[in-house]
């Protein structure tokens, strides 16, 4: 065991606490969706009634053009809140105050040339239910915008303001019920962005418990020895000057303690790098299907005899380079068993423009670990494919 201290690598930053992984990415989509489609069909419904009446088509088109013009601003506002955990105190006015300014001048306009105070109303109250607001003030917000429209409902059917005949109850109705199908899409969202970030935080916990693992092991291991071999040098010492043979007695007893710490290291380690390649081969699909990867994954159903010192840190670092330098959809992993040798492939996606030799590929430790065992390792761009194929004697285990 080496007893040359290495400079502590820096540690990456944990990909789930800083960015979301694609199928919550997925997620966020789905919300915006959601909710410019419930936007859009309002404006949609607003346009057919007013088309339906005696405005011109000048009028149409602008509620039209204007819809989609406010709807595309709200964009704004939902990017804003998807980061809403991270933000910081205070209202962002420099970020909200165009989304803000188009809702308002949009209602105004829709409101003047149909005469309904509840489309007057609608764009602004939707944009401030899309507003990143305290948990305790959000739900206010939305009874109170759902309050309103409601009662100007009542007002645009007390006056007829669209015109006898045309069912005003039907957006009103649906302009009634946008705030709370918008909340419920966002609170889908948080629902989302929580339990994500419980999966990240509960995958550092769990490293950090395995490295208090460890290190207590490694602690109650050294301590014992060296407190052992301190209590050896320390009565050689009191021995050396009367009775000298006991002394050197007590020092080849020291040594054969140091020796017996070395080899307790050793088997410690071992103990913690020994994993069945079924289980290293498990653990690699498992990582790559939670960055969000398309894994298909063939293992022999030998798997448990192969020689897994040579071939579990190749299936480690091919996964971790597929990982840092892969940026594809789809991967495949195989280990098979063929007349004399242990076969490994691992395949993914292509990255545009990498070439098989770059930088921090980790391929070039790959290549020396598998010549060490008379292994060989082939590296292949097959069409879109980066594949890695290594193959092992089935005896290395045995001559090693």
């Amino acid at each position: 065991m080496s007893s040359r201290t290495e400079p502590l690598a820096p540690v990456e930053p944990n990909p789930g606490a800083l960015s979301l992984t694609r199928g919550v990415n997925a997620t966020w989509w789905y919300t915006v969706t959601a909710v410019l489609f419930i936007e859009l069909m309002l404006v949609g419904a607003w346009a057919g009634i007013t088309a339906a009446t005696d405005f011109g088509g000048g009028v149409v088109l602008v509620i039209a053009v204007g819809g989609v013009i406010w709807c595309s601003s709200t964009m704004l506002l939902l990017f804003d809140y998807r980061h809403r955990i991270d933000a910081g105190p205070g209202v962002p006015w420099r970020r909200i105050a165009v989304p803000l300014l188009v809702a308002a001048v949009f209602g105004t306009v829709a409101g003047l040339l149909t005469g309904s105070w509840q489309f007057a109303v609608m764009p602004l109250a939707q944009s401030v239910v899309l507003l990143n607001w305290p948990r305790g003030v959000r739900y206010r917000v939305v009874v109170a915008a759902t309050l309103l429209l409601v009662a100007l409902a009542f007002v645009d059917s007390a006056t007829d303001a669209l015109g006898v005949g045309i069912p005003t109850w039907l957006p009103g109705a649906y302009a009634a019920l946008l705030p709370g199908m918008t909340v419920s899409s966002l609170w889908f969202w948080d629902v989302m962005v929580t339990l994500d970030r419980a999966r990240a935080s509960e995958s550092r916990l769990a490293a950090t418990q395995e490295r208090l693992r460890v290190a207590t092991d490694v602690h109650d291991l050294q301590g014992h020895h060296l407190q052992v071999i301190a209590l050896q040098l320390e009565l050689a010492e009191r021995l050396l000057p009367r009775d000298p043979d006991a002394g050197m007695e007590q020092l080849r007893a020291a040594r054969v303690s140091v020796d017996e710490a070395r080899q307790g290291t050793r088997d410690l380690a071992t103990r913690y790098r020994s994993v069945p390649l079924s289980d290293e081969l498990a653990n690699a699909r498992d990582l790559l299907r939670a960055a969000g990867l398309d894994v298909e994954a063939v293992i022999d159903a030998g798997a448990s005899s192969a020689p897994a010192s040579a071939l579990g840190p190749v299936i480690r670092e091919t996964t971790t380079n597929v990982l840092r330098h892969g940026g594809g959809r789809h991967a495949r992993l195989a280990l098979t068993r063929t007349a004399d040798a242990w076969r490994y492939e691992i395949a993914n996606d292509a990255v545009p423009g990498a070439e098989a030799g770059d930088d921090g590929s980790g391929l070039d430790g790959i290549r020396r670990r598998i010549d060490e065992v008379r292994g060989t390792l082939d590296v292949q761009a097959q069409g879109e494919e980066f594949v890695v194929v290594v193959t092992v004697p089935s005896d290395v285990e045995v001559t090693g």
